[in-house]
């Protein structure tokens, strides 16, 4: 599972190298293309496919000096070269740039009726469609914020965006507030998928409403324009967001450690030592073991320096590079009941290679734990879940997963219990339970 995307945007004294320190901090949002947007006096755009510190190497960063800036990094399997962010997007008479954290669920029948007015499309991707409609309804409006409300009104689906608009910056987190998107006053306004990504500006932060719009000029004016019954992203507090982040208003990592304790609370397994799938697992496995009072220990080594073009083909080099990432402590597992903690099972083959690689080190027992419940449906809202046939849980059930896995025994944190350690009701946990919220789909 990918998190598709991570923004930012800026209006302060060197937005564009500032834009940079931040993308480096929401790279795990996005590591296969980066770009930044600028504007001096026309939008000028630098982007490129790679990590962040691959993108702008050199002198790249000295184009982009500039006090108004957006970013983006993009986690996509699929799109050319122009289509990393942010886009430029033309549209009666003006361009946009935009930078998009999300997926527009009438994106196509909207862009069918687009083409028919006569608009033509420069990208494959959903993210211009949401500029196109800005610049659409700003041309028979001729304000930012009614411009915005015809946008809500029109587009469904999860956005998180910022646009790049004639020497503006304007805003906005969608009416349900699928996708996080923090902001931050001090010495210039900025904004960020993630809070972590601004504290290093010495910032106020706080979230971004569900609904709410920025337009940033000579000054800076919000209004909620909108208002929607809320649903926030599960998987962002499950595994996608950084630890040190805090998301409408739940810190991430105190909410992982809640659902390792929520889990061992509806756990009977005895066990000699908990250890983490590193590093999704281990704020869970920590809460696990203090609630559980079985005593926690790193049982598992990641190598950080196998990196993310380390692809070998055959099934002897895939085994062989699960043995390269991650190496078992013996000494820590050996003749042990392992209880083994993690975020989620996908489709269950890397949870596969680690119970073996454990019982190859002599545990006892491996007892796998799931810090959420079973992953049975595909995200339409930005979360890249593989089909549903890919699903492990989708089609098999809790003991068949278990054989397949080949652990001892296999247990899953519950709804109840993940909504419980998160501490808000307003989620979408759609991939969980099948049920989709009614905004996203009502076209």
């Amino acid at each position: 599972m990918r998190e598709k995307c991570g923004i930012f945007a800026a209006k302060t004294e060197n937005a564009g190298r500032k834009a940079y320190y931040a993308l480096m901090a929401l790279q795990h949002r996005g590591q296969e293309s980066a770009g930044i947007s600028v504007w001096k006096n026309k939008i000028r755009t630098l982007k490129g496919k790679g990590l962040v510190s691959e993108v702008f190497k050199g002198n790249r960063l000295k184009q982009l000096r500039s006090n108004m800036a957006i970013a983006h990094v993009r986690y996509s399997t699929s799109g050319s070269l122009n289509e990393a962010q942010p886009l430029e997007a033309f549209c009666c008479g003006k361009s946009i740039a935009i930078a998009h954290n999300g997926t527009l669920t009438n994106f196509l029948p909207l862009r069918r009726e687009y083409e028919r007015m006569g608009v033509r499309f420069r990208y494959s991707i959903d993210s211009e469609l949401l500029g196109v409609s800005f610049l659409r309804h700003f041309q028979e409006t001729g304000d930012e914020f009614e411009a915005m409300k015809r946008v809500f009104d029109e587009v469904r689906g999860a956005y998180a965006v910022a646009f790049l608009f004639d020497g503006k910056l304007i805003v906005a987190r969608d009416p349900v507030g699928f996708r996080p998107l923090s902001y931050g006053e001090g010495d210039g306004c900025y904004f960020a998928s993630e809070d972590s990504a601004l504290r290093m500006f010495n910032l106020e932060v706080r979230d971004v409403r569900p609904g709410e719009v920025f337009l940033v000029d000579e000054d800076v004016e919000s209004r909620i324009l909108t208002r929607e019954k809320k649903a926030h992203c599960v998987f962002e507090y499950i595994y996608f967001a950084r630890p040190d982040s805090t998301i409408n208003g739940i810190n991430v990592y105190r909410a992982r450690y809640r659902m390792g304790a929520e889990l061992a609370e509806e756990d009977d397994i005895g066990g000699d030592v908990v250890i983490a799938v590193p590093d999704s697992g281990r704020a869970a496995a920590i809460g696990y073991s203090h609630r559980s009072g079985i005593p926690y220990e790193e049982g598992l080594i990641k190598n950080r320096y196998i990196g993310r073009t380390f692809i070998m083909p055959g099934q002897f080099y895939r085994e062989l590079k699960v043995k390269l990432k991650l190496s078992p402590v013996q000494e820590v597992v050996s003749g042990k009941r392992v209880v083994l903690i993690d975020d989620s099972i996908v489709r269950g083959t890397t949870m596969r290679r680690i119970v073996s690689l454990l019982k190859d080190a002599g545990a006892r027992e491996v007892h796998v734990r799931i810090a959420s419940p079973p992953i049975k449906y595909p995200c339409y809202m930005g979360i890249d879940i593989p089909t549903r046939h890919e699903l492990i849980a989708a089609w098999r059930s809790v003991e068949e997963i278990r054989e397949s896995i080949g652990a001892d025994s296999l247990r899953y944190l519950s709804v109840e219990g993940l909504k419980k350690a998160v501490g808000i009701r307003e989620l979408c946990t759609a991939c969980l339970t099948g049920s989709y919220p009614e905004w996203a789909f009502r076209f």
